[in-house]
């Protein structure tokens, strides 16, 4: 059975690998446990896993019922409040409103973790998986950081939300797109589905992706990973040209100008590109090249494949500024990158990509930003050096993305929301003025506050590396995560303050006071020159960008 481990380093660590500022607080992992389930609850979760496949076209969001099983047979509810039910038009008295509460408040206090936070399933988009599991075949470590129980669970997720046309979208509730209906079928077949399996769902995926243009007709993310996977040809891609982190910051095109969450997935993706990175050719690759186009493969015109889309996933095309902009670089800037001085200067781009792969790994203690960038990392880790330390530290924390519900394993937007939903349950809860009762819940709540708090910027120039303070904030997530968020931080200090006029024997000790003074100091720091608030950090770049782009 699976189980849910909370604030374990040593799930998955692999040897000592894993890293982290505050003892893992927050860190949520599944673990199968083969020997562990009694056989109430293997029914309960086979009834579950079976009620989700039998109403998955119509409910497409999972319930968290393995958790929620867990956590029922773990810390069951000793209180047995009568369940108020009014008629239509009866008074509604604060005794019914009260007793309400508390039924509520008994059990939102049994899905609490012992750290102090309220775990939960994160997931949605469809396209985070792929990523995952081509870069694992591509690296060799799919079936070292993947169990068979892990992929099965992985298959289980896939071919629930497989649309009914047999394509799969960007999101579990989306309709199909050639991104995600080409990503999920290739990761079916590389997790070891055969090309005539799955009850006949591989070949309506692939009937789909050839009557609606075949492969070459996917979005750019998705050119980038059949390229590396060696299923497309690099020459099907616009230049993501990796020296345009030398030109200088002035500059609009700068990525430093960029969103973080952008910039850290095309920091990664341009070193791939300047490597023109290629895994290992293996015979379900040479497979794939037959499955997913419409020509052989070696006749596929990838010249006119690089601005192909499919009409379902074209939200919005290519102003004429860009098309010039891809051609120029495709025809006149990346061939004399074969010869010197220019084959100096891509070396040279390529370094400096690295450097800043791997401060964003070490100050996310190898979680990064997102699941995008995730992955990416770890595979230019892999590409720079197959046996690197830094490749080795990126492998437990797969693990933290990863979430398993009644509707299978998927990998998660973020490595959960922690801070974020408990900043909101603390306020929830003393806003019903019972939070006297419920001081236990409240008091490890306040730990996990306290410990989720960063206490530190990033180390260096931060201008240098793009980066804003973060010293006083609070996450999304976790502490380990670490990247700064202004709604975040504002509500996590809402919550310390709320908690700081209760009775320390009720919350426990108030939050250091100088804590406080650094979260408002970040808040502030975050305030555009408009007036605004931005996320992670200032608005560095132009409104006049979007017509152009």
């Amino acid at each position: 059975m699976w189980r849910l481990k909370i604030a374990k380093g040593s799930v998955g660590d692999g040897g000592g690998w894993l890293r982290s500022l505050n003892n893992h607080v927050g860190r949520q992992v599944w673990e199968f446990c083969p020997e562990s389930g009694t056989p109430e609850e293997l029914s309960k979760v086979e009834m579950a896993r079976q009620s989700f496949r039998d109403n998955r076209f119509h409910k497409k969001h999972s319930s968290d019922l393995l958790m929620r099983i867990q956590f029922a047979e773990e810390k069951q509810s000793v209180t047995n409040l009568p369940q108020t039910k009014l008629e239509e038009f009866e008074d509604v008295k604060e005794e019914a409103v009260m007793t309400t509460l508390r039924s509520a408040l008994d059990f939102y206090s049994t899905i609490q973790a012992d750290d102090g936070h309220w775990p939960g399933d994160y997931g949605g988009p469809m396209f985070l998986l792929p990523g995952l599991v081509i870069t694992l075949y591509v690296t060799g470590a799919l079936n070292t950081v993947l169990s068979k129980e892990h992929q099965y669970e992985i298959c289980r997720y896939l071919y629930n939300h497989q649309n009914r046309d047999g394509g799969w979208g960007l999101h579990i509730e989306g309709p199909s797109t050639m991104f995600g209906t080409v990503l999920n079928y290739v990761s079916l077949r590389l997790l070891g589905e055969g090309a005539e399996g799955g009850e006949g769902a591989i070949e309506k995926a692939r009937e789909w992706i050839l009557e609606h243009g075949s492969a070459t007709a996917i979005t750019s993310w998705g050119k980038m990973w059949l390229s590396v996977l060696g299923a497309y040809e690099w020459s099907g891609n616009n230049p993501l040209p990796p020296e345009v982190w030398l030109c200088p910051y002035f500059l609009p095109i700068h990525p430093g100008r960029m969103w973080c969450h952008c910039r850290m997935v095309y920091l990664p993706m341009s070193f791939l590109y300047g490597k023109k990175f290629v895994g290992p050719i293996t015979p379900t690759i040479l497979s794939l090249r037959k499955e997913l186009y419409t020509v052989p493969y070696h006749e596929v015109d990838w010249n006119k494949a690089r601005n192909a889309c499919a009409q379902e996933d074209l939200y919005y095309p290519h102003p004429l500024v860009q098309d010039i902009l891809w051609a120029s670089l495709h025809y006149l800037y990346e061939p004399m990158l074969k010869y010197w001085p220019c084959k100096s200067l891509r070396e040279k781009a390529l370094q400096i990509v690295m450097q800043h792969i791997h401060y964003e790994d070490e100050n996310t203690r190898y979680i990064c930003i997102g699941p995008v960038n995730k992955v990416l990392n770890m595979l230019c880790c892999w590409v720079e050096d197959p046996y690197s330390e830094s490749f080795k530290l990126h492998l437990p924390r797969i693990l933290d993305y990863l979430w398993i519900a009644e509707d299978g394993m998927k990998m998660q937007g973020y490595n959960g929301s922690q801070l974020w939903d408990t900043a909101f349950a603390i306020q929830a809860i003393i806003s019903t003025g019972l939070a006297d009762e419920y001081g236990s819940v409240l008091r490890k709540a306040h730990d996990f506050l306290k410990y989720s708090q960063v206490l530190e910027n990033c180390p260096g120039d931060l201008n240098f590396w793009y980066r804003h303070i973060s010293k006083g904030a609070w996450p999304f997530s976790t502490a380990d995560h670490g990247w700064p968020i202004s709604d975040c931080t504002s509500e996590g200090l809402k919550a310390a303050l709320l908690l700081s006029t209760l009775p320390a024997a009720t919350a426990g000790e108030p939050l250091n006071v100088i804590w406080l003074y650094d979260a408002v100091n970040v808040i502030l720091s975050l305030q555009n020159a408009d007036g605004g608030f931005a996320t992670y950090e200032l608005t560095r770049s132009y409104q006049w960008l979007e017509v152009t782009t």
